[in-house]
């Protein structure tokens, strides 16, 4: 039996800008995953620090560097003396999955219950001009912001054909079979989590929690935190692939074989 909800309610979105300070001091955690993103890091730490400022948030950054050949961790290195920032450096390169936990083990140690957990990509196609809009909707009573690229003013820019075809056919496949209500862009790991969520889903779930080594450990985060009862909400995004450097990393067939297979289980889980 489904869990969702079919449509979304609650108050309307929150515009973007300074943000409305919640009860006490907050902070966001800002977890970025990098895998040999030396040539985009900069810009996104960058472009963070100035959004912080801009928007009144303390922003506090975790760089997940999973065994990256580059010197991904050494420029996650030298901001460390002019931005908060903690680096966690995998040996060797473990998958999404793990360097997603781990940044998200470490948020929650880091973490008071007020403060806001974010997730997003290091290889500057995630503009953070959205975080803050996800802040303000969490703090009108949401507890999972995505940024979805099926949100009115949404725009993707550079992605190819086959992927926007892909993507748009897993969101609908997951709306029909596990319908939540907020929630229409399922696989995009570019989101906002209340930080006491996120601690009670690991002290719910344990090492289960993201236990999915590939991309699909983001549908399978958001699948698991849809049984707690929940609210979900989305804002649009800006992704700007055109600014990616290099190939993607993302194996497209064997991510969607995979997703597909995730689905299957937690369909027979439910």
């Amino acid at each position: 039996m489904s869990t969702g909800h079919p449509g979304e309610s609650g108050p309307s979105t929150a515009p973007s800008g300074r943000v409305s300070a919640p009860s006490g001091p907050q902070t966001v955690l800002v977890v970025l995953p990098a895998y040999n993103e030396a040539g985009s890091l900069a810009a996104v730490l960058h472009a963070l620090d100035r959004a912080g400022r801009e928007s009144g948030m303390a922003l506090r950054l975790i760089v997940v560097n999973d065994g990256s050949s580059d010197s991904t961790g050494l420029v996650a290195r030298r901001y460390q003396g002019s931005v908060p920032l903690t680096l966690i450096d995998h040996p060797r390169n473990l998958g999404l999955g793990a360097a997603i936990r781990s940044g998200l083990l470490m948020a929650v140690d880091l973490a008071s219950d007020q403060d806001i957990v974010v997730t997003m990509d290091a290889d500057d196609t995630h503009t953070p001009m959205a975080i803050a809009e996800m802040v303000g909707r969490i703090n009108e009573g949401f507890d999972v912001l995505i940024a979805s690229r099926y949100r009115p003013g949404s725009s993707v820019i550079g992605v190819p054909v086959h992927r926007r075809f892909l993507s748009y056919a897993a969101s609908l496949l997951f709306r029909f079979v596990f319908p939540t209500r907020g929630v229409r862009d399922f696989t995009c790991g570019y989101r906002a989590y209340r930080a006491s969520v996120l601690r009670q889903a690991f002290a719910r779930y344990r090492e289960e929690f993201v236990n999915e080594e590939g991309f699909q450990c983001m549908v399978d985060i958001l699948l698991k935190l849809r049984r707690m009862n929940l609210r979900f909400s989305e804002v649009a995004l800006i992704l700007r692939y055109d600014r990616k450097g290099g190939k993607s990393k993302m194996k497209v067939l064997r991510t969607a074989l995979r997703t597909l297979g995730l689905m299957v289980r937690r369909r027979l889980e439910s």
